[in-house]
């Protein structure tokens, strides 16, 4: 007997099909996935190889292969996997020969499921905790990505991303709340897509949240909504951001620029899985996936009051930093290519190439907006180009550092300097309309305003 549901990343291992049922039963309504059976223990390795199971509970004593030697084939051939020993037997010696030949942990039946989901539950955290730390000791190649269809849209050639790209896939199969790092426009909100639709919740919605869009006053009625008659104004219910995520996955962009007190309302529903709408004394209960995001130095953040400590720790239980596009020189010319193509075919332009001149130009430039912004250069060069390619001439005014020029020390600007021009470039393209420019830099308003404050350029804006 066999059953294999699809990504499940728990095998049971028993030659009794009724006690297979039985496990199976136990541990999903203790929470956790749907294992995948197999009543023949001669299957086991080759199921295991062919699907890439985390975990295996592998029943000790079994008519057609015993659980030490399929435990042995096991660390043989697929040692990354966790393996827990199951026994009617309960001897020192055998556990003791288990744990030496590479078993995590070892159960007596009848199995305690209390126990047993602890003990699964420790399993599957050693296992990812491995692979993570794998990840850093080599090199990623692209090659290595189980689904590397899922990334299509993301581009890279640069092994960074192959890293980033990888620890997507690892934390995607896990229910872990994750927190993606990096700067305004290096593919955030992207990448927390790609996850969610790898992970377990990805036939659930997918509800992005810009937290930096939130006043004070409607915060609750956003996030949580309201029954009829919470307030003047309330004709009708209203479903908030968490019930709409319901089984999915609720990604809040910008976490760092929500203000600490409402902070701490975000930090209850988290904790308790549970909240109320506005008016009502009803409890819901949510079932989501967290993803959140921030361009800041989270570690400052937290410092400075910005962020509160205990919500970073339950929203950072794995995290992902995306490297700016001037650490990833790989990948400028192939993103340029790539969006060259998109916006002359939307143009319906026959360009075809870059210039080597424009291909220089784009290497030494910084890029402060980072994918975004090398977007919005070719986007805005595919328009002005009259040519079959896309020459330097054509982007001559979107460049701050002017291609060609020898990069230097000594007149190379600070990220801070190119910020500043960055963001009065964007208040002069939106007729100094705040709101406008902070969306344009994909940042929030308030975020845009305390940048404005900071440079000196508080006056320029209306």
């Amino acid at each position: 007997m066999e059953s294999l549901p699809e990504q499940s990343p728990l095998l049971i291992v028993d030659d009794d099909e009724g006690l297979l049922f039985s496990i199976r039963a136990a541990l999903i309504s203790a929470g956790l996935p749907e294992p995948a059976l197999v009543s023949d223990s001669r299957r086991a390795v080759s199921l295991i190889r062919d699907h890439r199971f985390q975990l295996v509970l592998l029943d000790l004593m079994m008519a057609q292969l015993d659980g030490m030697e399929v435990l042995k084939q096991i660390k043989k051939q697929v040692p990354d996997t966790e393996c827990i020993i199951v026994t009617a037997v309960d001897e020192v010696e055998m556990a003791v020969q288990a744990m030496r030949y590479g078993a995590y942990d070892y159960l007596v039946k009848p199995l305690n499921i209390e126990r047993t989901s602890i003990a699964i539950r420790h399993a599957f955290e050693r296992y990812r905790l491995k692979q993570g730390i794998a990840l850093f000791e080599h090199p990623q190649r692209f090659e290595d990505l189980k689904n590397p269809q899922a990334f299509e849209n993301m581009v890279a050639e640069d092994e960074s991303m192959a890293l980033v790209f990888r620890q997507a896939e690892i934390c995607a199969e896990s229910d872990y709340n994750v927190m993606i790092t990096g700067e305004t426009g290096v593919g955030k909100g992207m990448l927390a897509r790609i996850i969610h639709n790898l992970s377990n919740h990805r036939n659930g919605p997918y509800i992005a949240v810009n937290m930096p869009a939130f006043s004070h006053n409607l915060f609750e009625d956003d996030i949580f909504g309201h029954i009829r008659g919470a307030y003047t104004g309330a004709v009708s219910d209203k479903r908030g951001f968490f019930e709409m995520a319901q089984g999915g996955t609720l990604f809040l962009d910008e976490i760092t620029e929500l203000a600490p007190a409402m902070q701490g309302k975000l930090l209850r529903v988290i904790e308790e899985k549970e909240f109320y709408r506005l008016g009502s004394t009803d409890i819901v209960n949510v079932d989501i996936r967290i993803l959140s995001a921030s361009n800041r130095n989270v570690s400052e953040a937290i410092a400075s009051g910005q962020l509160r400590n205990d919500l970073y720790f339950r929203l950072n239980e794995y995290h992902i930093h995306i490297p700016p596009l001037r650490k990833r020189t790989r990948d400028v010319l192939t993103l340029a290519r790539h969006f060259l193509n998109i916006h002359a075919k939307k143009n319906r332009k026959r360009i075809q190439s870059l210039s080597s001149q424009l291909s220089d130009a784009l290497k030494a430039y910084p890029f402060p907006g980072n994918v975004r912004e090398l977007e919005n250069i070719i986007a805005s060069a595919v328009l002005a180009e009259t040519k079959d390619t896309l020459s330097v001439k054509s982007v001559q005014n979107l460049l701050t550092v002017k291609a060609g020029s020898p990069i230097s020390q000594a007149h190379f600007p600070s990220l801070a300097q190119m910020q500043q021009q960055h963001i009065h470039k964007a208040l002069q393209i939106t007729g100094n309309n705040r709101t406008h420019a902070a969306r344009l830099l994909g940042i929030g308003l308030r975020t845009l305003q305390r940048k404005l404050k900071r440079y000196g350029l508080i006056e320029d804006a209306t």
